[in-house]
C-alpha cells in the first residue's frame, strides 16, 4: 500500500472512515505484535473522530504543553514525521493531533516496546494518565 503522497510512501495500514473500512498490509499476519499494534492504531482513528470537542481541546492542550517543553519523540512514526513538521495551524496540525492520539493509544494499550517509541519517559506518564482518565465506553456510537 501507499499513502497520498506524491512519492508513493509505503505504509502499513490505513482508515477510511466514512467507509468505516481499515485495510491492513497482508505482511503484517507474520508479525502478530506489529499487527496488533497497528491495528490498536487504526481503530483509534474512529474513536477519535467520536471524541467531541472538548476532549479534542483538552489532548491539543496536551501536545501543546509537550511542544513547548521541547519533549523529544514520539510513539510511533506517524505522529513522528508529522511533528517534525513543525506547523501548529490548519490541516497538518490537526492530522499529528490524530496520528499523536492514535499512536499514543497504541502504545498504552499493548505496552509493547518497540523502535518507535521514542517520546521521553516523563512526556510517556503524561499521556498515561491522559489515555487512564478516557472513558472510551462513554463515547456514542
Amino acid at each position: 500500500m501507499h499513502s497520498g503522497h506524491s512519492r508513493g510512501q509505503a505504509v502499513h495500514a490505513g482508515t477510511f472512515l466514512r467507509k468505516r473500512t481499515i485495510v491492513m498490509d497482508a505482511e503484517l499476519i507474520r508479525d502478530p505484535a506489529e499487527f496488533q499494534r497497528i491495528l490498536i492504531h487504526e481503530l483509534f482513528h474512529f474513536v477519535w473522530v467520536r471524541l467531541g470537542n472538548p476532549r479534542r481541546r483538552a489532548w491539543q492542550n496536551l501536545i501543546e504543553t509537550e511542544l513547548n517543553r521541547l519533549a523529544p519523540g514520539e510513539l510511533g512514526w506517524s505522529a513522528e514525521w508529522r511533528k517534525q513538521a513543525g506547523k501548529r495551524s490548519g490541516r497538518a496540525w490537526r492530522d499529528y493531533l490524530a496520528e499523536s492520539f492514535c499512536d499514543t493509544a497504541a502504545w498504552f494499550y499493548t505496552r509493547q516496546d518497540h523502535g518507535e517509541f521514542t517520546l521521553a519517559k516523563r512526556f510517556r506518564a503524561r499521556r498515561a494518565r491522559w489515555m487512564t482518565g478516557l472513558a472510551v465506553t462513554s463515547l456514542p456510537l
